[in-house]
């Protein structure tokens, strides 16, 4: 196949734009690591953040559209709302974990406070990497985007080693 097909699939198909899309901009993610870090009231965004209270209002609506967050009344007072991650939001925890040392490395060259650590044993979390199938970290040069038919998946690979 050729590079000019494969750039159209790439353009086409890629799920980038779809996500910035969802996740929309800086507030966004201010806004998700708020969640990850416990705030579930609009005032407690609005505290925190310091976002003014219609743009809160514009991207907490927005992440509840995505499926992001939901909202649900509060256990001890059902006339307030919190905003609660969902399964779709807490999938989002690597990529936050990610730009976050990215921003430590590249932007600000400090670790960040406070540090991520991991709670069993308090040691700092690893820096996240690509890992192939088989776990090994993969460097740039390691990589490459091929067409859906062009992939090998894992039950395959099964198959041709039973045969």
């Amino acid at each position: 196949m050729g590079h000019g097909k494969l750039r159209e699939d790439l353009g086409a198909d890629c799920s980038l734009p779809a996500a910035l899309e969802a996740m929309g901009e800086r507030w966004s993610f201010l806004i998700l690591r708020g969640s990850f870090n416990g705030l579930k009231h609009f005032e407690e965004f609005q505290s925190e953040l310091g976002i003014a209270r219609n743009i809160l209002a514009n991207r907490l609506a927005r992440l509840v559209g995505h499926g992001i967050l939901q909202r649900r009344p509060c256990a001890d007072d059902r006339r307030k709302i919190e905003y609660c991650l969902t399964d779709k939001g807490h999938a989002l925890l690597p990529a936050m974990v990610s730009l976050r040392q990215w921003g430590e490395r590249w932007e600000t060259g400090v670790p960040a406070t406070p540090v991520l650590v991991d709670a069993r044993d308090m040691k700092p979390v690893r820096t996240v990497e690509v890992l192939s199938h088989d776990g090994r970290p993969l460097q740039k040069t390691d990589l490459l985007w091929a067409l859906p038919e062009d992939v090998v998946r894992e039950d395959e690979d099964l198959i041709r080693a039973a045969e």
